[in-house]
This record gives C-alpha cells, structure tokens and sequence, in this order.
C-alpha cells in the first residue's frame, strides 16, 4: 500500500510537472541558479586554497606581502586569482546561454525551425557584428593563459598605463596613477608591457660638475648606493649589489656618470626615491653641487643593448708566439 502510494503521488507530480509549462520554466531556472552557485563556489574555494597556501608556504598572512617573496609565489595568486575571475565569467555566460535556449524551446517548441531558418538568414549579419566580441573573448583567454598579465600587475597597454584590477571575458580594467579607470577591450590589446614580472632597474644619471674628481665621485655614488642595498629595510627590495656604468657623456658644464640598481618589479620607485635622497645628502656633504639628477627610461637600442647590463668592450685576444726553448748551454 505504502509503495503504491508513493508511486502514485510521484506518477501525479510528474504528470502535472509535463502538463505545466510555467513550472518547466521555474525548475530550468532554479536548476540553473543551484548550478552556477556550485561551480561559483566550487571555483571560489579552489582559488582561496591555492592562495592559502602559497601564503602558508611563504608563512605571511597579507598577500601585499609577496611583493617582497620570491617572483613565482606573486605570480601564482595573481594567476590564479585572474584565472578564477575568467572563470566565473565564462561559467555565468554560458549557463545563462543554456538557460534561454530551454526556454525558448519550451515555450515556443514549434518556433524551433522558424528560429533556424531566422538565425541562417540573419547569421552573416550577426557574424560581423559579432566577431569583435569573438575576438575579445579569445584574446582575453590567451592573454590569462599566457600569463601575460594577472590582476595587481602594473602594465602597458597602449590605449592605458595603471594597475590591472579585472580580467573579465570582454574588457580588462585598468586604474592609473590619476585613480581613472579604464576599460580595453580584450581584442584591441596587440601589446602587453608588463612591469610586475621579473625585475626593474632603477637607472639614475648624475650631472657631476666638470671640474670635479669624477673618481672620487664615482666611489662615493657607489658607496651610497651600496650601503642603501646593505640596509636591512631596502635588501630584500634590491635583487643585486648596484653597479657605476661609466660615464655616458661629457660637456662643458657637467659629465654624466650612470648609476643602476636592479629591485624587485613592484618596489622601483620606492628604491629610486630613497635612492635620489641619500644621493643628495652624501654628496652635500663632500661638497659636490649636482646640476641635475635624474631617472630615465632607457628605450630603443640602447634599451635592448644594455638588458644585461654594464658590458666590458670586447677586444681581440693578443696573439702570443711563444717560440721554440732555447737549448741549455
């Protein structure tokens, strides 16, 4: 008795939930609502485990402290935190897809040929409009798996300069030093210049007066910069010991002497702004008036030729005859 009426009560629900069509339409909705809150959270909390655990591993609590750790573990939560993003996007945009087309079958299922017929006469139309948004997406998902930029790096996108803070399926935001936010489109980005990945140099050339004692001054900007690098504040920022290039040009007025520091991508300007103070002070101090000191950006040419850094001239070896020994007397 007790399995017939189960039975029947199942056979009576199922009945009126074929012969409802409202009730179709709320369970594909509610069904896909339950769907994308899972994969939303599944997604969530295999990000935050991930990011968990590289903080465990590193043994911080604040991810802002990874500016400081080794390159991989900053590129690991910033990945994994824009791929997570993508993700959800793509999760949200395709079941919302999926949703529509059950219900356009469920509440018009004699429409379905008319729809194709409609969508073939209408699909190179479509086509034009659409393969900008085509092109946004894929662009977008290439740049993710590349990682050619996550979110947090400070990039160059042509069309914007600033801090990435989304990567979404079509746009990726950028804030700049102004706090404007600029939205560029996925499909209109031919070039990332990524400043967060690997290291900077923090490349400073002084104007030392004609007259003076280039040497001297030389071991003195060294020294500066060197005792800054032994500084346990500034040591995990700066990655190598800081080098004197040489002299990069000479006028009437002043030689220029090149000084450079390599630092962690996201510590440059901190590095430079202490850096240019101590300058200033310790040559004050020895006497030393600078007509200028200042920052530059190396590009072109010179910006390729020196990637490497300070490069002794290369000379030809000297050949050496030794002859045949003497004989002994």
């Amino acid at each position: 008795m007790e399995d017939f009426t189960i039975g029947g009560l199942w056979a009576a629900v199922r009945a009126f939930y074929e012969s409802s069509t409202l009730l179709q339409g709320a369970v594909i909705i509610a069904g896909a609502w339950v769907l994308r809150f899972i994969l939303l959270f599944v997604i969530k909390r295999v990000v935050d485990r991930v990011v968990n655990g590289v903080k465990h591993k590193e043994n911080i609590h604040d991810t802002q402290v990874l500016l400081t750790s080794p390159l991989a573990a900053v590129r690991v939560v910033q990945r994994t935190r824009t791929l997570g993003g993508v993700l959800s996007s793509l999760v949200t945009v395709a079941i919302v897809i999926v949703v529509l087309l059950l219900l356009f079958d469920l509440f018009a299922p004699n429409a379905t040929g008319a729809f194709a017929l409609i969508t073939a006469a209408t699909g190179a139309g479509l086509g034009f409009g659409a393969q900008n948004v085509v092109k946004d997406v894929l662009n977008g998902l290439f740049m993710v798996a590349e990682d050619q930029l996550g979110v947090g790096d400070i990039v160059d996108l042509g069309p914007a300069v600033g801090v990435v803070e989304s990567v979404d399926i079509r746009t990726t935001q950028v804030r700049d030093v102004n706090g404007t936010l600029w939205f560029v489109r996925n499909g209109e980005i031919t070039r990332v210049g990524n400043m967060s990945q690997g290291w900077a140099r923090v490349i400073i050339d002084l104007a030392v007066p004609y007259d003076s004692d280039v040497d001297a001054v030389q071991e003195r900007i060294l020294k500066t910069a060197v005792d800054l690098y032994k500084t346990p504040k500034w040591t995990t920022r700066i990655l190598e010991v800081p080098e004197i290039w040489g002299i990069e040009s000479i006028s009437d007025e002043a030689v220029v002497v090149r000084l450079v520091v390599k630092t962690a991508s996201a510590t440059k300007d901190d590095v430079a702004r202490e850096l240019r103070a101590r300058l200033k002070k310790d040559l004050d101090e020895a006497g030393v008036k600078l007509p200028a000191l200042n920052s530059i950006v190396l590009s072109g040419f010179e910006g390729a030729a020196s990637v490497r850094g300070a490069r002794p001239p290369r000379t030809r070896p000297v050949p050496v005859n030794f002859g045949e020994e003497k004989p002994k007397k």
